[in-house]
């Protein structure tokens, strides 16, 4: 039994009627015309959100709240140790430069059902270029600032935009990338050339303009005759956003206007804890999907203040970087990936840097992205002494799918486990013919068809592309791709990717159950476990570790060590033992470890440079290293 009535409560009563669950939900929602249903399996591939709804998501982010008096406030801040600047920008300021961009934006052509690339840093001028697309009913597509130029081409030519967003240049520590030059060449590379481009000009590195396509953001912005929200039906696609990692023709995960708005709001509430007035600062970037959900929208959703960070935990200038920004504006709940939590601790092992800043706003530390650690999570819950909530969630979703519920009453939390599924969602782990596994045996975890609202109806223009993706394996589920279990409390438990399940001798065993065993050493501060081809076992379990700053012993023993160690907690039968120490891990630039392109390393096999990572160079390194 679970120790929060609220949750049980909650989740029952979606089980047993969803259409009013989520009925009720909707009324949160300012609409034009309300819905009178909540779904329609008939439409789509496999069913609609209120399906007869019209509303604008522009209006639920920005104009109703300063009609409700809530001008004043502010809606977004943004902190740049990058460039030294602040600025607090309120819902009143705000909504007079969205309506004037959405201005400027018409004024070129724009109109509803038209799709913009952003291609921004960190600056507010980001989330605004997103309102003002959900203002004109556009559907606007974010690539992450600083993608190289074909993979910005490839996005280009997929979505066809109507007009390109972007920046002279992004700040990096200790580099300036210039934006302009890579929107060149990828506008060059792309066969549809768009007919406009508004360029965001920063003095740290100002960019050429293109004569008769090319105009600066600030003098179109000035200009542009304040445009009015434009009505769009509920099920009107708001964003098209391309995975990362992509390779060959882009995955452009849709979302529509309606479910992603219900869902949203819903979530600040009941996962979040938050309420209208209160501080939220999610430490992303808007080129990835909890960008877009959790710095631009649903907290403008709920009236809350959003902080947009361009910096990173560490280095800027130093690891208490994140609880600088916490105490100086008062965040009331802190959400970023555990890579993140992981650098800090590294640089920080004893969290002295945490003790300098007064966090009495705080009230939870939420993690999603990849599965935290328990180690990790240990750590910081003890120096921080409050929740600290892993939930898990996917590009596709929008929102979590298991989690913790400050809104709901929280129950026993468990460090390594994502949480409990989340009202809207049906979770199982099924074996490879589809049915669900016994409590706590691994399986592929999957959710039971509809996807929530929010969730992706489809991918771009692919409707049978999605279906083979992520329907087709398991008829009337939803495949995650992720590996996990799901215990007897209920408890979900994501292990790692589907393809991180390694074959030792006939031993399925997860790659993250390792991990979990290589970061509980004291001097480990990051790992990755990879399966690695063995003649004779098929495949055999690989540890890279980084090590804590300041640790000078001996990476012999400390090998020797880990290797004692999985022995003790896992057995034989995980048959480890490689433990090597390498100075970095190849990541994303959202901080996922890239386990795939390190196998192909270990292997020998021909890999290509994944166009997220964060450092190229890397790559290099690693090869020698594993080769010797």
């Amino acid at each position: 039994m679970s120790d929060s009535p609220g949750y049980d409560a909650a989740y029952a009563q979606w089980r047993a009627d969803p259409d009013a669950w989520w009925m009720n939900a909707a009324n949160g929602i300012a609409w034009i015309t309300p819905p009178t249903r909540a779904f329609d399996p008939s439409l789509g591939v496999y069913g609609r959100w209120f399906p007869d709804g019209v509303l604008n998501t522009c209006h639920n982010a920005v104009d109703r709240h300063v009609a409700a008096g809530r001008g004043d406030q502010a809606a977004y801040i943004w902190d740049s140790p990058m460039t030294g600047q602040q600025a607090r920008i309120t819902y009143a300021e705000l909504l007079g430069r969205v309506e004037r961009l959405a201005g400027a934006m018409a004024a070129r052509g724009v109109t509803k059902g038209d799709r913009v690339v952003i291609y921004m840093p960190m600056v507010p001028e980001a989330a605004i270029g997103m309102l003002a697309c959900a203002r004109l009913g556009a559907i606007h597509s974010v690539v992450f600032g600083g993608f190289a130029a074909p993979e910005l081409a490839a996005r280009i030519a997929d979505a066809k935009p109507a007009l390109i967003l972007s920046a002279s240049c992004g700040i990096e520590p200790g580099r300036i990338i210039a934006y302009k030059p890579l929107l060149d060449a990828a506008i060059g590379l792309s066969p549809h050339k768009p007919p406009s481009c508004i360029i965001l000009q920063r003095e740290a590195l100002r960019a050429d303009l293109t004569a008769e396509r090319d105009v600066d953001w600030m003098e179109a912005e000035a200009g542009g005759t304040p445009h009015p929200c434009v009505p769009v039906a509920s099920t009107d696609p708001l964003y098209i956003l391309y995975t990362s990692g992509t390779t060959g023709a882009p995955k452009g995960i849709l979302r529509d206007n309606g479910g992603h708005a219900v869902a949203l709001h819903n979530s600040m509430a009941m996962l979040y804890g938050l309420k209208a007035g209160d501080v939220m600062w999610t430490a992303s970037d808007v080129g990835w999907v909890v960008g877009h959900s959790y710095i631009v929208y649903a907290p403008l959703f709920a009236g809350l203040t959003s902080v947009i960070y361009e910096g990173k935990p560490v280095g800027t200038p130093d690891a208490g970087a994140f609880w600088r920004v916490c105490a100086e504006h008062k965040v009331n709940a802190l959400f970023t990936a555990p890579t993140a939590i992981r650098a800090i601790k590294k640089e920080d092992p004893e969290g002295a840097l945490i003790a300098r800043y007064d966090l009495g706003a705080l009230s939870a530390l939420f993690l999603a992205g990849e599965r935290c650690d328990p180690p990790t999570a240990l750590w910081i819950e003890a120096l921080l002494q409050r929740p600290v909530i892993d939930h898990w969630w996917q590009t596709e979703t929008g929102w979590t799918i298991t989690g913790n519920f400050r809104g709901l009453g929280l129950f026993p939390m468990r460090a390594g486990s994502g949480g409990k599924a989340a009202p809207g969602y049906g979770v199982a782990a099924l074996d490879e013919a589809g049915q669900p596994v016994a409590p706590g045996d691994i399986g592929t975890l999957a959710i039971r068809l509809p996807m929530p609202p929010a969730g992706l109806p489809t991918l771009y223009n692919a409707d049978a592309r999605f279906r083979s993706a992520y329907l087709e394996r398991f008829p009337g589920w939803y495949d995650t791709s992720d590996a996990g279990m799901v215990d007897a409390e209920g408890y979900v438990w994501v292990m790692s990717r589907t393809d991180d399940i390694i074959n030792v001798a006939g031993h399925r065993l997860s790659t993250g159950a390792i991990e979990e065993v290589l970061a509980g050493h004291p001097d480990v501060a990051e790992c990755a476990v990879i399966g690695v081809h063995d003649a004779l076992k098929g495949q055999a379990p690989m540890g890279l570790v980084i090590l804590k700053a300041g640790v000078t012993r001996d990476e012999a023993t400390i090998a020797r060590e880990l290797v004692a160690l999985v022995r003790e907690r896992i057995g034989p039968v995980a048959a480890f033992k490689d433990a090597r120490v390498v100075p970095r891990l190849p990541k994303t630039r959202s901080g996922k470890i890239l386990r795939g392109t390190m196998r192909k390393i270990a292997d020998g096999d021909a890999y290509t440079v994944p166009p997220t990572i964060d450092d190229p160079g890397i790559l290099d390194e690693l090869t020698r290293l594993l080769k010797s």
